[in-house]
């Protein structure tokens, strides 16, 4: 595991009823309502709040690369990510697909930034070895 040398934000979140409840942050940013996928509970899930989490922490690794490798990424540049929650043999887990729209850069361009960002993006790290990723340039 890496040392950690500089905690720069911690998120504090409550949470109470599972996936039919609530959850509140600490500094009341959040304030959702909680239901389960597939139902027709009015709430988000976390499937999809971890999607939207993922894809915006890609998106920030992607300007990262783009100034390492001076290149200028697209103002309509997007992330569709796709987040599965599978179940086999009695056992959950997920799998997960980034589709990045990268409009105006040269193929090989986009895929190098697409595959630097997911080496650099916390969320790609701390899913990896564990879910199924896969990462399109569209």
């Amino acid at each position: 595991m890496t040392e950690i040398k500089n905690v720069l934000y911690t998120a504090k979140t409550h949470t109470a009823g599972g996936r039919d409840g609530v959850s509140r942050s600490s500094d009341g940013r959040l304030d959702i309502k909680l239901s389960s996928p597939g139902t027709a509970g009015i709430g988000t899930n976390p499937e999809q709040l971890f999607a939207a989490g993922w894809s915006a922490c890609f998106e920030g690794a992607m300007g990262i690369a783009a100034k390492k490798m001076k290149v200028t990424l697209p103002a309509d540049l997007a992330i569709d990510a796709e987040v599965d929650l599978c179940l086999t043999d009695g056992a959950y887990f997920l799998q997960a697909r980034l589709n990045v729209s990268l409009p105006g850069l040269e193929r090989e361009v986009a895929l190098d930034l697409a595959n630097a960002a997911h080496q650099a993006c916390p969320y790609s790290k701390a899913i990896s070895g564990n879910v199924n990723v896969v990462i399109n340039v569209v």
